[in-house]
């Protein structure tokens, strides 16, 4: 009976861990949708904003009229040489999202590894507590600036602190900036990138180029850059961290659903055996009876 008892707590201790994965699974779902919303929401916005922007500054390099005055000399396209570097690691506060930090922990240690024998200094800005907690017990330098990733960012407190890299890129602060984060592809799937933020090699890779766009400037071609140029590093930046919170997210619910998954055949796995445990002490039972009345008749 001890054994039956055993089972039965067991089953009950499931299934309250079953109750909260669930839970958390639903919360987590909830977020997904609306971060992925937001996602869904900025990628055109971002896209032509990056054409745009390819367009302008491709088409003025290769004017030769402009070639002495060129706004592609703007301060975040320059090729200078290095002497800071900063990596932006982003993964996430909390715990319980399959292996979502600890993948993004090893590509940033895997990086960083390859990068130690580079004549410049290289500084780690982690975001998010769980890749602020294992770096901080590390030999690398931490920049000394702090970002906290909340799980439903509004674009003006991630505007504020891209403008504070932006200005330590222009006072010269920082010579390369480099950020590690989650691409959402799927709510089950995510791609770690690695991406260079500063100086632009390309706004977009992708973007279509058009050659024969005649851009007419008005005030100025070097304001309306000036101002175009922050802009798209500005959304740029917020859409890494929306890819790195709605990655998080789907990691989570993936998880979650998983371990709701694995309780439930648990339960069943234990409560056959608590059926079976329990059929075999009823079975002995009769058998005594049995026994002890066959013991009494003769």
């Amino acid at each position: 009976m001890a054994n039956l008892k055993e089972v039965r707590k067991r089953i009950n201790s499931i299934k309250s861990t079953q109750q909260i994965t669930n839970a958390m699974k639903m919360v987590a779902a909830s977020k997904l949708r609306r971060t992925q919303h937001a996602i869904t929401a900025l990628k055109p916005y971002s896209q032509k904003q990056d054409e745009i922007l390819n367009n302008v500054l491709m088409s003025l390099s290769s004017n030769d009229n402009e070639a002495e005055n060129n706004t592609i000399d703007n301060i975040f396209a320059q090729e200078r040489e290095v002497k800071n570097a900063l990596i932006i690691i982003v993964a996430s506060n909390k715990g319980l999202c399959g292996p979502f930090n600890s993948n993004t922990i090893k590509k940033a240690t895997d990086y960083l590894i390859e990068k130690q024998n580079s004549d410049y200094n290289t500084f780690v800005l982690p975001v998010g507590r769980k890749v602020k907690e294992f770096f901080a017990k590390t030999k690398y330098k931490i920049y000394d600036r702090a970002f906290e990733l909340d799980d439903n960012p509004s674009y003006e407190s991630i505007k504020e602190f891209a403008d504070f890299l932006l200005s330590d890129y222009r006072d010269g602060k920082i010579d390369k900036i480099e950020i590690i984060y989650n691409e959402f592809i799927n709510a089950s799937s995510q791609k770690i990138t690695l991406e260079q933020f500063l100086p632009i090699t390309n706004i977009a890779a992708d973007a279509d180029f058009n050659s024969n766009i005649d851009y007419i400037f008005q005030p100025d071609k070097d304001e309306i850059i000036s101002e175009m140029v922050p802009n798209t590093l500005r959304i740029k930046f917020y859409k890494y961290m929306l890819n790195s919170i709605t990655s998080e997210h789907g990691a989570r619910m993936t998880a979650m659903s998983q371990a709701t998954e694995n309780a439930t055949t648990l339960i069943k796995e234990l409560q056959l055996s608590y059926n079976k445990a329990r059929q075999a002490a009823i079975t002995n039972e009769i058998i005594e009876i049995v026994s002890g009345a066959e013991a009494l008749k003769q």
